[in-house]
């Protein structure tokens, strides 16, 4: 199964347009992903993340309930 991963976009660090990218704290874990599929992405934002690529903008407490829902299926180990 395919899951796009809710991360909050801690700071930007390219802001090339096909190669803006950014670090991304996905609950403690930080990654490095690529938000050239969301242009209107900024510090302090949600998104959605799938395979490296912000697909999606989401509201906070969507991000939230995604987490919990991921903790709740053993999903989140999955990440690190």
């Amino acid at each position: 199964m395919c899951l796009g991963i809710p991360g909050r976009v801690e700071e930007l660090l390219n802001e090339s347009p096909l190669e803006r990218s950014a670090r991304v704290n996905f609950g403690g874990i930080c990654k490095e992903i690529n938000l050239a599929y969301v242009p209107e992405a900024r510090e302090g934002d949600y998104v959605i993340v799938h395979v490296g690529f912000a697909i999606s903008r989401v509201r906070e407490q969507e991000a939230h309930r995604i987490f919990r829902y991921l903790e709740r299926i053993g999903e989140l180990g999955e990440l690190q």
